[in-house]
């Protein structure tokens, strides 16, 4: 962990930087492809030193498919309740209306159903989980890492409607014992919020 947020800022501040006038150009999802990008690269810096035992300490162990089927339908599911709160976070609407975009529907895909999950779970059920498991055990790490998923959406209108489903990729990661459930999960749930604002918005 102590090596994570270390090498976050090391290659966020120069590379943001960098690619500062590209992103300005780019919009919305250029800049959340360079924030995930860096905490994926972030996220392998901290692991390399572990060699091998890399991808057990992450949680990444195969596990059956009633965990991935069932994992993803019930997220699905408590999505839906949770979208009926009628509280629509700025952040979350101007990700979506991007999707809405036909020409962007690939990207919009690959950044926020592919790449978006794929490091918050490494981050928080990976790494974190991991950590505090090791330290604390399993219902520290479950509490613990699930608010502080909540919590990195920082807006809280946001919050609230993530904090669910946080708590549910906590369960499967907890009850498994294994990443491969809650990444399926979360990438199933924003998979199908991005095609829904693709193909249902008016």
């Amino acid at each position: 962990m102590l090596i994570f947020l270390a090498v976050c800022p090391i290659l966020g501040v120069p590379a943001g930087l960098l690619i500062r006038p590209y992103l300005a150009s780019g919009g919305l999802l250029a800049a959340l492809g360079f924030f995930f990008l860096v905490g994926l690269l972030a996220v392998a810096a901290a692991v390399i030193p572990l060699g091998r035992m890399a991808w057990p300490a992450l949680g990444l162990r195969p596990t059956g498919w009633r965990p991935l089927v069932l994992g993803a339908l019930g997220t699905l599911a408590l999505s839906v309740v949770v979208s009926q709160s009628g509280l629509q976070p700025e952040g979350m609407k101007q990700a979506l209306n991007v999707s809405a975009q036909p020409a962007q529907l690939l990207a919009a895909l690959l950044v926020m159903a592919v790449l978006a999950p794929l490091v918050e779970e490494l981050v928080f059920r990976g790494l974190l989980y991991g950590w505090l498991e090791s330290r604390w055990g399993a219902t520290v790490a479950f509490i613990v890492s699930s608010l502080a998923f909540a919590a990195a959406h920082y807006e809280w209108k946001h919050i609230v409607l993530v904090l669910p489903l946080g708590l549910l990729f906590g369960y499967l990661r907890r009850r498994t014992n294994s990443l491969v459930p809650s990444l399926v999960a979360h990438m199933a749930n924003n998979g199908v919020a991005v095609a829904a604002a693709a193909f249902l918005a008016p």
